[in-house]
């Protein structure tokens, strides 16, 4: 698979300082300021992961994927140009801001920006965060995943799934169509919410410790409407998370505890359960929305749906491997 995660993300907003606070407070990332009006921020040893550039839009700005090989930029690049895509090969000044060795720019056919990137730089200054947290789940699973909200769901699927590689986990149709896609072992780095609308949902970041999500919680309800999304659990990927207003009006999403699957073996599937075991609910909502959803979540928890145990616990599973 030559795009193997999701490597950065970018974010339109001159609301700097509520990022700041935001991203370092909230979420625990690093700030690091840049020159320029634009700051970014540090999960791991990466030398940025979100670049929030102060300039009026409150949207995403683009999505970093990471490929393989150098090579892939080129086969990438001929493919979406054989197929009337336009593909522009960035400046060396870009790569640099970027902090990656080459990469190459697009846009999807609902006009968002994508750029893939090979052989990103490594800071050699240990990652600092914002608030006490373990760490952040990345690595080889990417910085964590992306949604967006598509006008034609019909229309996308094709563009990442044939042209960019990305593949199906699993989807929904009913009341809207929801896909979601995997890149390497993450149950999805990326999905897209057929709403008919255009922008980003949101993003998520995943915790090595469940107390770090439940504690940027305990910080989020200290703010009127910062929360969006109560505590809860996904059915399909069983990320334990709550989901938060940013700063630019989407969600991000704190979770812990993702699937990791074998994509070799994987087969998409589609899911009728609705998207959470228990919690989530979407304070957000007119009351008849958020009833609807909340009689999903009563209805599987009537026929005893629940994540498998142990196994998909990566804190247990983890330690019975460690005391064996």
């Amino acid at each position: 698979m030559a795009i193997n995660a999701l490597g950065y993300l970018g974010i339109r907003s001159d609301r700097s300082e509520d990022w700041s606070d935001f991203a370092g407070r909230l979420l625990g990332m690093q700030r690091i300021d840049r020159a320029g009006k634009s700051m970014a921020f540090r999960m791991d040893d990466r030398k940025q992961r979100l670049v929030v550039s102060d300039e009026p839009g409150d949207t995403l700005a683009f999505m970093g994927w990471e490929v393989d090989h150098h090579d892939d930029l080129d086969t990438y690049a001929g493919r979406l140009e054989n197929a009337g895509h336009r593909v522009e090969r960035a400046s060396r000044d870009l790569a640099d801001r970027r902090f990656v060795e080459d990469l190459i720019l697009f846009d999807d056919p609902d006009g968002n920006r994508i750029e893939l990137f090979c052989n990103p730089l490594i800071d050699t200054d240990p990652f600092v965060p914002g608030r006490p947290i373990q760490g952040f789940t990345t690595g080889p699973l990417g910085m964590g995943h992306a949604v967006l909200h598509v006008r034609d769901a019909d229309t996308l699927l094709p563009f990442y799934r044939d042209f960019l590689d990305f593949r199906v986990s699993d989807f929904g149709l009913t009341p809207y169509p929801l896909y979601f896609f995997h890149v390497n072992g993450r149950h999805h780095s990326f999905a897209m919410v057929g709403s008919g609308k255009t922008g980003f949902h949101h993003f998520m970041v995943e915790f090595q410790n469940l107390d770090d999500v439940g504690q940027g919680y305990d910080l989020a309800q200290l703010e009127d409407g910062v929360v969006a999304y109560t505590l809860g659990r996904h059915t399909n990927d069983y990320t334990t998370s709550f989901y938060a207003h940013s700063p630019s009006g989407f969600f991000v999403e704190s979770g812990w505890g993702t699937r990791v699957i074998d994509p070799d073996t994987w087969e998409p599937h589609e899911t009728f359960d609705g998207p959470s075991f228990w919690g989530h609910e979407r304070l957000y909502l007119p009351e008849e929305p958020r009833a609807r959803m909340r009689n999903m979540r009563l209805d599987a928890a009537a026929r005893g749906l629940r994540a498998p145990p142990i196994a998909d616990c990566p804190w247990l599973y983890g330690e019975l491997i460690r005391n064996d």
